[in-house]
C-alpha cells in the first residue's frame, strides 16, 4: 500500500478525556509509592499499596480507549507509517531520557559497585533500552528486561500493541474483537493462577505476563469506546480518584490473589475507564486532572533508576520503617518535581519539535 502525504490537520490531537487524564497521574504516583514500598516491605500482605502493579493494567485499557477514540475514523486517512511516527514521538523521547538517567544513577550509585561486575555490558544494555530491546542480564536485580529502567517493560508492549493495532485491530469487528477479549480474558485468569498473582511482564522469566496483561486490557479498553460505554454522571474527578485508588489499595490475600487481580482487571478497571470517560468535570480541578495527566508518563519513566539507589541504600544499611518512611515520601515528592523539570525542559519542547518537522513534511 503507497501512502500518502496527510493532511496537516489530521495530525492535530484530539480533545482529551480530563478526569482520564487526572487518573492517569493518580495511577503514575501510586506506581512510584509501590516501587518504594516494593523494597520498604518486601511482603505484600503487610503493604497498604500493594495492588498498585495493577495500575499498568489500568494504563493499557486507557491507552486502548485514547487510541481508539484518537485513531479509529482517522488512521486510513493518515497512515499506518504517520500514525506509528506520531507514536514515537509521543512516547520515545522519555524512553531514551530513562535510558540515560538509569545509565547515570547504575554507575553513581553511592550505595553500590554493582555496574562494576556488568561494566563490559553497560554499552549493550544502554542500547538495548534505548531501542527497546528486551535484554534481561542483571541477575541480582531479578533480571528485568531493562535494567537501566525497568518500566520500559510496558512501553515495549505498548508498541507492539499499537502496531498490532494500526494493522490488524483498526479493521476489525466488534464481534470478532470480543472473542479475541474472552480468549485473552482466559489467559489472564490462567496466568494468575499459575503466578498467583498479574504482576508479571518484566522479567526474562515472566515476560509472557507482559503479552497476556496487554492484550486483554488494550482490546477492553477498545471495546469501551467502540461500545460506548461511557457512564454519563455527576460524579467528578474526586470521586472517581477515590474509585481509581480503591483498586491499588485492596488487601493482599496470598490465598485469594488469584481470583482478585483478575476480577479487577476484567471488571473494574475498564468500569473505571468508562465511569471516568463520562465522569462531569468542575473547574476547580480542571488544572488538576491537566497538570496529573501531563506529569504521569514522565514520573512513571524516570522515578525507577532511583528506587534502584533506595534499594542499595536499604540492602547496605538495613534501615528500619521508620527512618524509611520519610525517604519514601520526600522521594516520591523528589520524583514529581524531577518529572516536571524534565517535561518542561527537555519531553514537551523535543516532541514539539519533532511533531513540527513531521507536519511541515506533511505540508
Amino acid at each position: 500500500m503507497i501512502e500518502t502525504a496527510p493532511r496537516v490537520d489530521l495530525l492535530k490531537t484530539k480533545q482529551h478525556f480530563e478526569i482520564l487524564d487526572g487518573l492517569r497521574g493518580i495511577a503514575a504516583v501510586s506506581v512510584v509509592i509501590f516501587h518504594f514500598m516494593e523494597i520498604a516491605v518486601p511482603d505484600y500482605t503487610q503493604s497498604f499499596i500493594a495492588h498498585s502493579y495493577l495500575a499498568v493494567d489500568f494504563f493499557f485499557c486507557l491507552s486502548g480507549f485514547v487510541i481508539a477514540y484518537a485513531y479509529d475514523n482517522r488512521l486510513q486517512k493518515i497512515g499506518v507509517l504517520s500514525f506509528l511516527k506520531l507514536r514515537l514521538i509521543r512516547l520515545h523521547p522519555l524512553v531514551i531520557i530513562g535510558s540515560i538517567i538509569g545509565l547515570l544513577a547504575f554507575i553513581f550509585d553511592p550505595f553500590s559497585n554493582l555496574h562494576q561486575q556488568y561494566a563490559d555490558k553497560l554499552l549493550p544494555m544502554f542500547i538495548a533500552s534505548c531501542l527497546m530491546i528486551p535484554y534481561p542480564v542483571v541477575r541480582e536485580r531479578f533480571f528485568n528486561l531493562f535494567h537501566l529502567n525497568p518500566p520500559t517493560w510496558s512501553l515495549f508492549w505498548e508498541y507492539v500493541v499499537n502496531i498490532v493495532y494500526a494493522i490488524v485491530l483498526i479493521r476489525l469487528p466488534k464481534k470478532i474483537l470480543w472473542v479475541l477479549l474472552v480468549i485473552a480474558a482466559g489467559a489472564l485468569a490462567y496466568e494468575a493462577r499459575r503466578s498467583t498473582n498479574l504482576s508479571g511482564g518484566w522479567g526474562g522469566d515472566n515476560i509472557l505476563g507482559g503479552l497476556i496483561r496487554v492484550s486483554y486490557s488494550f482490546l477492553a479498553g477498545i471495546l469501551v469506546y467502540r461500545s460506548r460505554w461511557i457512564i454519563q454522571s455527576k460524579l467528578g474527578f474526586l470521586s472517581v480518584g477515590i474509585l481509581t485508588v480503591a483498586a491499588f489499595v485492596v488487601p493482599f490475600v496470598k490465598e485469594l490473589n488469584w481470583i482478585v487481580d483478575p476480577a479487577i482487571v476484567i471488571f473494574y478497571l475498564p468500569f473505571l475507564v468508562a465511569l471516568g470517560a463520562g465522569a462531569t468535570l468542575r473547574p476547580a480541578f480542571a488544572k488538576i486532572c491537566r497538570f496529573s495527566g501531563e506529569i504521569s508518563y514522565p514520573l512513571y519513566m524516570v522515578h525507577y533508576p532511583f528506587i534502584w539507589i533506595f534499594m542499595s541504600y536499604v540492602e547496605k544499611y538495613k534501615p528500619n520503617i521508620g527512618q524509611m518512611t520519610p525517604i519514601i515520601i520526600t522521594g516520591t515528592i523528589a520524583m514529581i518535581l524531577l518529572a516536571y523539570i524534565v517535561m518542561i525542559s527537555i519531553d514537551i519542547p523535543v516532541r514539539k519539535w519533532l511533531k513540527n518537522r513531521m507536519m511541515k513534511k506533511a505540508a
